[in-house]
């Protein structure tokens, strides 16, 4: 009697658990251990989806109505806003519409209690320094104690080295931090978030909760064995990772969908328990898309909506995060 009553209870548990939202169940996140870690100590391992560039085709789908269709149909458990800073039409030109886009996002994250990335979307940080401390003064202000947020302060530093990188994040990291103590702030590396080894060699110290960005394109002939080991030497160096980018083509958005290379990818994704999240929302015509050509702007996508990127990632996310 007594052992049906436990078991009883911990299907009542497990129910509730699934019943929450994941920040319910998760949490503040923390960096413990070289690890992400939610509020219990355990690796959360998050899935779920990048929005485009906030320019071109995919700023359209900057708003409530699809964060709330990817956290309930996409069952998404993070998602990331990729701000534009540049060119034309992104931030340094349009801070104010930029910013509202980024806003909406993130206001309907927290309200579905799904975490979010807010992601300074540019390969040229370095150069933009003042108004990325102005972007990251503003959204610290505004979502200090909201367990949902992440800061990704420098999306994919292309040609520079991790001296530059280092640089620019320990100007950043303070300003976020004079209004949000705790929140985890990811920092790029090298070669479009892949040299995550040499980031492990000289890490950055004296700020809590800092994690490091790691991108991969799983169809790509030159991410492969090379890439992983990489990541594998950074891991085992103890550097915290984070996948805030990944598509199932190759670098360029396009290329071939191979599948095989893909779930070899998703495997070690898994195996490493590593949170990603899957580029990218939009109907550009390109193999990372996921949506078809004029999808519906807020949403209420079809499975006809969907490209075979879109199929394939939203099952992988139903079957995922159920």
């Amino acid at each position: 009697m007594k052992h049906s009553v436990a078991l009883f209870a911990i299907l009542l548990i497990s129910l509730s658990l699934q019943a929450q939202t994941p920040v319910a169940v998760n949490g503040k996140l923390q960096v413990t251990g070289g690890k992400i870690v939610n509020s219990r100590g355990q690796a959360p391992q998050l899935r779920g989806l990048s929005f485009s560039w906030s320019l071109w085709q995919g700023r359209k789908y900057y708003n409530p109505g699809v964060v709330s269709w990817l956290a309930d149909d996409f069952k998404a458990s993070i998602i990331r806003a990729a701000m534009g800073v540049q060119p034309d039409g992104g931030y340094l030109q349009q801070p104010d519409e930029q910013t509202e886009l980024v806003t909406q996002v993130v206001d309907e994250a927290i309200r579905t209690g799904i975490y979010v990335l807010i992601d300074w979307h540019d390969h040229h940080s370095n150069e933009h320094v003042a108004a990325a401390k102005d972007f990251f003064k503003q959204m610290a202000k505004k979502y200090t104690g909201k367990p949902n947020v992440i800061y990704e302060i420098w999306n994919e530093p292309e040609k520079v080295d991790w001296k530059t990188v280092k640089d620019y994040a320990l100007q950043i990291i303070p300003v976020i931090r004079k209004y949000d103590q705790n929140n985890i702030i990811v920092v790029g590396s090298p070669h479009w978030d892949q040299d995550v080894d040499i980031a492990a060699a000289d890490p950055i110290t004296g700020f809590d909760n800092i994690a490091y960005s790691f991108h991969f394109y799983a169809s790509d002939p030159n991410h492969q064995e090379g890439l992983r080991a990489k990541a594998d030497k950074a891991i085992a160096m103890g550097l915290p990772l984070i996948i805030t980018e990944w598509g199932v083509g190759e670098a360029n958005g396009n290329g071939e969908f191979n599948l095989q290379k893909t779930q070899t990818w998703l495997k070690w994704v898994e195996d490493n328990k590593l949170s990603w999240a899957n580029w990218n929302i939009t109907d550009k015509h390109e193999t990372t898309a996921l949506l078809q050509r004029d999808a519906p702007v807020y949403g209420g996508w079809t499975e006809g909506n969907l490209t075979p990127a879109g199929i394939f990632i939203r099952n992988e996310l139903r079957e995922l995060n159920k």
